[in-house]
C-alpha cells in the first residue's frame, strides 16, 4: 500500500497552487516533494497532475483522487483534534475495578464527587473481588488490598493507604463463649476467615514483646469478601479480622468489639494498579489523583 503522507502532500501541492509554494508551506525541498508525487502516480499507475513550466493542474482521475486526499486530510485532522480535546480536558470514559468491602466504605463516596467535578468523565465500575487482568481485561484501573510486600508487576502502583486490621466479634458471640483474654482462647472460638491459597488458614500476631505467635484455625465461613465476613461477624458466627476503616461505626456502636487489641496483625495496602503513567489521558489521571485525596481524608477523618 501507498504511504498515506504521500496523499496529504499530494492535497498541499493542489492547494498552494504548484510545487515551489507547497514546498514552502510545508518546509521541504521542491525535488523532494516532486519526486513524492512522481513515486504516489507510479504506484498508482495514472497521472494526477499536469505539469507545465508556469502551473500544475489536476487531471480528471487526479481531481477524484483529490476529493478522496482533502477528505483524508480532515479525518485526520478530526482525529487529532479529539486527542487534543481530551488531554486538555478530562472526558472519556474510565474503567475500573473495585473490591467490594472497599467500594462499599469509601470509593463510592470518592467515584460521587469526581463525577460532580468532571462532568464529561463517564466511570464505569466492576465490583468484584476476583483478581482482574488489567492490560487484558482494558481496565484503566483496579484497586486491590494486599499485605506487603506487593508481589512483582509490570503495573504501575499507586499507594492509596494502609488498612489496620482488627481482630473482633459480637456481643452475642461472646455472651456464649467468652471474651478471648489470650491467645490460647482463640482455638475455642468458631472463626471466619478471607480464602487462603491452599486452603491454608493461620492467624500471625505480633505481641507487645515483639514475638510472633501464629495460630491455625479452620473457619466455619471462608469468603474472598470482607462485606460477608463483616455481616457473619455481626451475627455473632465468629471471630474474624477486617479492616479498622470498614467496622469503626460497628465498634462505636458495641455491635462490635475489638479483641485482644494488644496483638497487631500485619497491616494490608489499599493501591492502585494501571498499565503505564507515560501517556495516561486527563481522566484516569485526575481519578487516580481523586482516589489519593479521598483516601488521605478518610484517613484523618478516623484520626480525629
Amino acid at each position: 500500500m501507498y504511504d498515506l503522507n504521500d496523499m496529504y502532500l499530494f492535497a498541499k501541492v493542489v492547494e498552494q497552487g504548484g510545487y515551489s509554494a507547497a514546498a514552502r508551506h510545508l518546509g521541504m525541498q521542491v525535488s523532494r516533494l516532486s519526486r513524492r508525487i512522481s513515486e504516489l502516480e507510479s504506484s498508482l499507475g495514472v497521472r494526477l497532475l499536469n505539469r507545465t513550466t508556469r502551473k500544475i493542474s489536476m487531471t480528471d482521475v487526479g481531481n477524484t483522487f483529490y476529493q478522496h486526499c482533502i477528505a483524508l486530510v480532515a479525518e485526520a485532522q478530526a482525529a487529532r483534534d479529539t486527542i487534543d480535546r481530551t488531554r486538555a480536558e478530562p472526558q472519556g470514559l474510565v474503567r475500573l475495578s473495585c473490591p467490594v468491602g472497599l467500594l462499599h466504605s469509601h470509593v463510592a463516596t470518592i467515584v460521587t464527587r469526581f463525577l460532580l467535578a468532571k462532568p464529561l468523565v463517564r466511570v464505569h465500575v466492576e465490583a468484584t473481588n476476583r483478581r482482574v487482568d488489567v492490560v487484558e481485561e482494558g481496565f484503566d484501573i483496579a484497586l486491590r488490598v494486599r499485605s506487603l510486600p506487593l508481589e512483582d508487576s509490570n503495573l504501575a502502583v499507586r499507594l492509596l493507604a494502609n488498612t489496620e486490621l482488627i481482630l473482633l466479634g459480637s456481643p452475642g458471640l461472646f455472651a456464649l463463649h467468652g471474651k478471648p483474654q489470650q491467645i490460647a482462647d482463640l482455638s475455642r472460638f468458631p472463626t471466619l476467615s478471607m480464602t487462603r491459597p491452599g486452603d491454608k488458614y493461620l492467624w500471625q500476631f505480633t505481641k507487645p514483646d515483639g514475638g510472633v505467635e501464629a495460630v491455625a484455625h479452620q473457619p466455619r465461613l471462608a469468603t474472598d469478601d470482607f462485606v460477608t465476613l463483616r455481616r457473619a461477624a455481626l451475627n455473632g458466627l465468629g471471630i474474624t479480622y477486617l479492616p479498622k476503616f470498614m467496622v469503626q461505626e460497628d465498634l462505636a456502636s458495641g455491635a462490635l468489639e475489638h479483641v485482644l487489641p494488644e496483638l497487631a496483625i500485619p497491616q494490608g495496602v489499599v493501591h492502585a494498579l494501571f498499565p503505564s503513567r507515560r501517556g495516561l489521558v486527563p481522566a484516569v489521571r485526575d481519578f487516580i489523583d481523586a482516589l489519593v485525596e479521598g483516601f488521605a481524608a478518610g484517613e484523618q477523618a478516623l484520626l480525629q
